[in-house]
């Protein structure tokens, strides 16, 4: 009998334990005390749906005491199985109906469903956030490079949360307006004077279109020089004419050297011809003496006159022995 009872009590406790599952009726009690109209089929079929009966409670006991009374438990159902947040939409649509923002609960849900956190976009349209932009390099007219660092002040866009660009779009806007401001200065040092120059420029350009912040101001928060840009640019340059007037200078000595071979190649062929035409000659002059065109006298005469050029070619050439004259 004894095993019988704790059986039974066991199957009771179990089956009684699958009941208040399914319905809830602990929670249907805090509903209604609460104020909040709800139904313990309404319950049971949110378990059927597979839909957590304590997160659409909560939610609506939390509207409804923060006098959101047009939620209805159809739309936070729908919203919980597209796969949104409801709570986090719950306490964002409280803290905007507390702080004065027009928010309703279809731009609510969108902005969940976009994977946006619309409670934090509500907290930063109250309190706006500051975001450092990482070191930004520019380089002056006069070739000096700055490295700057900004704090932008932004507040959530509430209605370009959807589709809006995020903070990586405004610190990559901000680093462009920096680099063109500062490009733009004549001289570094005027910048160094006045950085909140940067700061106006950068605001005037409307950075924060098409994204889902508002731009509320743009500090520079610290400026340092870096390197002489235009100075390193020179010294390239001058190295690289260098290396150009090099090449070119080998390349004229490299042709000079080619047209002196040449020009040796030439001038050994034509010795080569002339000893080849003087060889010739006693040929000629024999050929000459047998056919009886050249005398023996016509021979001596042209020796004696090769004897006479040749003695003066001698006198005329300087010998080094010459006396100096007096002074």
């Amino acid at each position: 009998m004894d095993l019988l009872l704790l059986v039974t009590i066991g199957i009771a406790f179990v089956l009684l334990c699958i009941f208040f599952y399914y319905v809830p009726f602990l929670m249907w009690i805090s509903a209604k005390v609460s104020g909040v109209n709800i139904s313990l089929i309404q319950l049971f079929l949110m378990r059927i749906r597979k839909v957590p009966p304590g997160v659409i409670t909560r939610a609506m006991i939390e509207a409804h005491k923060a006098g959101l009374k047009s939620l209805t438990r159809d739309e936070l159902e729908a919203h919980y199985l597209a796969g949104g947040h409801v709570e986090r939409v719950v306490h964002a649509l409280v803290s905007a109906s507390k702080a004065n923002i027009d928010l309703s609960f279809q731009m609510a849900t969108a902005i969940d469903l976009a994977g946006r956190d619309v409670f934090q976009a509500v907290q930063m349209s109250v309190n706006p956030k500051v975001i450092d932009t990482p070191p930004v390099t520019a380089v002056s007219k006069n070739g000096i490079q700055l490295i700057a660092k900004a704090r932008v002040t932004v507040r959530a866009n509430i209605k370009q949360l959807v589709g809006g660009a995020g903070e990586e779009t405004i610190l990559a806007r901000v680093g462009e307006g920096i680099v063109s401001s500062i490009g733009s200065a004549e001289n570094h040092e005027t910048v160094l004077e006045n950085p909140d120059s940067i700061s106006k420029l950068v605001l005037r350009k409307g950075l924060d279109a098409g994204t889902a912040f508002e731009i509320l101001s743009i500090d520079i928060a610290d400026i340092d020089i870096g390197k002489n840009i235009g100075a390193v640019l020179q010294m390239d340059q001058a190295q690289a004419d260098k290396n150009i007037a090099q090449a070119k200078a080998e390349e004229r000595r490299a042709m000079a050297v080619a047209l002196e071979q040449e020009m040796k190649a030439k001038a050994q062929e034509a010795r080569a011809k002339v000893i080849e035409a003087e060889a010739e000659i006693p040929k000629a002059m024999a050929e000459a003496f047998r056919s009886g065109n050249l005398g023996v006298m016509d021979y001596y005469r042209m020796k004696n006159i090769e004897a006479d050029t040749s003695m003066r070619d001698a006198i005329s050439k300087p010998t080094g022995n010459e006396s100096k004259p007096i002074k």
